[in-house]
């Protein structure tokens, strides 16, 4: 009789278990998200098309050029072709790392320059992408495009479009990729990186997206993608649908620009339609006639998109009355801590000291900058998981978080910041405070380190 009872309660326990387990995987789903990159650089500048790759969730990576299914906690890669990279078509990388070029949301730097980010790229390839992007003599950092697979929110601001999938959908792609040749052979026509993203979500969804005859001239462009993916959205309202802003790390690095299609960035460009306005104005005319016909310029990639937060649920961007409300908070406490300036740019006077600092990484792996102080260097922790676990003054900390605060507010559009992400930088700069003799005492070695270092 014991026996039999056991026997019962162990069938019920594995049948309750079971019925769990069943409830939480209608629960689980994966997705495939087509990321939208704004232009930026010298290319950026005489093109305007931007970037285009997939984000799939339930997708993982043994090594950056095999995939597998995603084990339970993974998040997914991101993967895309870039021109140069090795020998390879397309190249998958971890979500955080493509974003950030760290493996932990907590280590994301708060103020980014070009030194952390090629510090930050540079450790993140010798570590996992030496088959990709091998040291060059004397273990030096190669050159080449490498750099565009990790840290991409360092250049510039992405826009993400997800639509769900099934694991048999994702199961599928992994084997077509993985079994066919993975060797490089781009065309900016006809085989491009906006090319490839199409043939991912078409792969999920056939004829979803489509390339543009009139407004690209025949070349597909990440705009075009995003702009059809929209509109099969709205064909398809079955299909679960959402739209993502992932923003600029706020730093010194140049901001990224609007997104364009082809048509669209010559009629846009003055240093290309001005000069053919005068040497044919037939020809100019045409291009106008393309771009108000095919109504190249009307789609705006951030419309409805809640704010990527790395390590919370997507949030609401910050509305415009709030993000006026933070400003004018920011600017009462800076009139307090500074009343001897009018308008002090934190921001500028932190891109000036850490551009002499030396980007490191503190006993448990997380990014710090080394400055020297009165002929000492101390340690700034970088991000919000130690940027208070460094031995420098507290003013040097605070002017890091209020710079960050400074840059990111300063955004003339909200729409790629949250109120959470707000609240967090103004609860860091809370916790720098301190009373006002030890204020003016860090103040005192501040001025005397810059002082020192423009000699």
């Amino acid at each position: 009789m014991v026996r039999c009872g056991t026997a019962r309660i162990a069938h019920t326990v594995a049948a309750s278990l079971f019925l769990l387990l069943a409830a939480c995987s209608a629960f689980a789903h994966s997705s495939a998200t087509l990321l939208l990159e704004e232009p930026y650089g010298t290319l950026g500048f005489f093109t305007g098309t931007g970037h285009a790759a997939v984000y799939l969730s339930g997708v993982c990576a043994d090594t950056p050029v095999h995939l597998r299914p995603c084990a339970p906690g993974e998040t997914g890669v991101v993967i895309s072709r870039y021109n140069g990279v090795s020998k390879y078509d397309w190249v998958a990388i971890p979500l955080v790392p493509y974003l950030y070029a760290v493996d932990r949301a907590e280590d994301i730097p708060l103020f980014a320059d070009s030194r952390m980010t090629a510090f930050l790229r540079d450790r993140y390839r010798r570590t996992y992408l030496e088959s990709i992007a091998p040291d060059v003599k004397h273990g030096e950092t190669p050159s080449g495009n490498w750099y565009e697979l990790i840290g991409s929110s360092y250049d510039r601001t992405i826009y993400g479009y997800e639509i769900d999938t099934t694991p048999e959908q994702d199961q599928a792609l992994i084997d077509k990729l993985n079994s066919s040749p993975n060797v490089a052979h781009f065309h900016t026509v006809s085989r491009n990186c906006a090319d490839f993203a199409k043939d991912i979500i078409n792969f999920y969804h056939p004829r979803a997206l489509h390339r543009s005859l009139f407004a690209d001239l025949g070349m597909t462009t990440p705009k075009q993608i995003a702009k059809t993916m929209t509109k099969f959205n709205s064909r398809h309202p079955e299909i679960h649908f959402s739209r993502v802003v992932i923003a600029q790390v706020p730093g010194s690095m140049p901001r990224s620009t609007a997104v364009h299609g082809v048509v669209e960035s010559f009629f846009k460009s003055k240093k290309y339609i001005v000069p053919s306005a005068i040497v044919s104005p037939i020809f100019a005319g045409c291009v106008a006639g393309v771009y108000f016909t095919t109504r190249a310029g009307h789609f705006e990639p951030a419309l409805n998109a809640k704010v990527f937060l790395p390590d919370e649920d997507p949030a609401s961007p910050v509305g415009r009355e709030d993000l006026n409300a933070y400003r004018t908070e920011l600017k009462h406490y800076l009139a307090s801590e500074y009343p001897e300036t009018a308008e002090p740019r934190t921001d500028k006077a932190w891109e000036r000291l850490q551009g002499r600092a030396r980007p490191a990484i503190d006993a448990d792996g997380h990014p710090v900058l080394q400055i020297q102080v009165n002929h000492r260097n101390v340690r700034v922790g970088a991000s919000a998981g130690n940027l208070l676990n460094g031995d420098a003054p507290p003013e040097l900390v605070r002017q890091l978080i209020v710079a960050r605060l400074q840059a990111e507010l300063r955004h003339p559009s909200s729409h790629s910041l949250s109120e959470s992400e707000i609240e967090r930088d103004l609860a860091l700069l809370q916790k720098t405070a301190s009373d006002r003799d030890s204020r003016l005492a860090s103040r005192a070695t501040i001025s005397e380190t810059t002082r020192g270092n423009r000699q």
